[in-house]
């Protein structure tokens, strides 16, 4: 199995920071991947746009609305990450809903991954009990099928644990995504499950916007994701936002390291 990904985390406190594909533009969403590289970023999850992210808050729902009314398509998207990756070698993880592989077929979208050279896939609307149907088949293809647990029962935790890939993704809170001013999760009880079960990384996600909260979840843990504290500086500064995320990567990198 690829393992670019949890290499990811060798390093020490992972920072993954998400934004969207084509918000503003592809052109500018592969400066952003080669800029946050530099910056410290140490995996970088791309969210390909569809039309009803249940998981997302507005922020990042507004994002999809933003890309899709460009007529972005998961092939455009393809071809940015072949492009990217004559330029860096950061690992790259997917983010998006099962009807979007599942329409564009499960096997194709998976080789195609390989082929422009994605290291994982986050579905976060399949079940743990449905996963097979994509897991097997990104497994084929050498992508890490990245697992998602919530603060919901300890033997669930434990069942998604026992077959996990690349990465646990913690979510730190139950409902959707978004920017929060406390989180109260006990995330170390989840990853101390998790790792009962299995030796693998465990990222926090979900809520988190500041350095200081990023240390919090990241000290409890082995990485911190970031994605609509991210999402709303693209909005704010659209074409002009590279140098923005790029610096609010470094102090949220800073931040968990410190």
């Amino acid at each position: 199995m690829n393992n670019r990904v949890t290499d990811a985390f060798k390093k020490g406190k992972a920072f993954i920071p998400f934004i969207t594909c084509g918000d503003p533009d592809l052109e500018t969403t592969k400066e952003l991947i080669v800029a946050m590289d530099q910056a410290g970023a140490d995996v970088i999850e791309l969210g390909i746009p569809f039309s009803d992210p249940t998981a997302e808050g507005p922020v990042i729902q507004e994002a999809n609305i933003r890309a899709l009314s460009q007529g972005i398509t998961t092939d455009d998207i393809f071809a940015m990450v072949k492009e990217v990756r004559q330029q860096t070698q950061v690992p790259l993880v997917f983010m998006t809903y099962a009807n979007v592989v599942y329409s564009y077929g499960i096997e194709r979208f998976m080789k195609n991954s390989r082929d422009v050279g994605m290291d994982g896939l986050i579905l976060p609307d399949v079940p743990h009990e449905e996963k097979a149907e994509f897991a097997q088949v990104a497994d084929d293809f050498d992508i890490a099928f990245i697992s998602l647990i919530a603060p919901t029962s300890k033997e669930r935790i434990r069942q998604i644990a026992k077959d996990a890939e690349g990465f646990v993704y913690c979510v730190s809170s139950l409902g959707v995504t978004g920017t929060r001013s406390d989180i109260t999760t006990d995330i170390k009880s989840m990853v101390d499950l998790v790792k009962a079960e299995k030796d693998i990384p465990c990222a926090v996600g979900f809520g988190i916007s500041t350095p200081s909260q990023a240390k919090q979840m990241a000290d409890q843990s082995d990485g911190a994701i970031v994605g609509s504290a991210i999402v709303k500086i693209c909005a704010k500064y659209g074409k002009d936002c590279v140098p923005y995320v790029a610096q609010f990567v470094k102090e949220m990198k800073d931040g968990i390291c410190a």
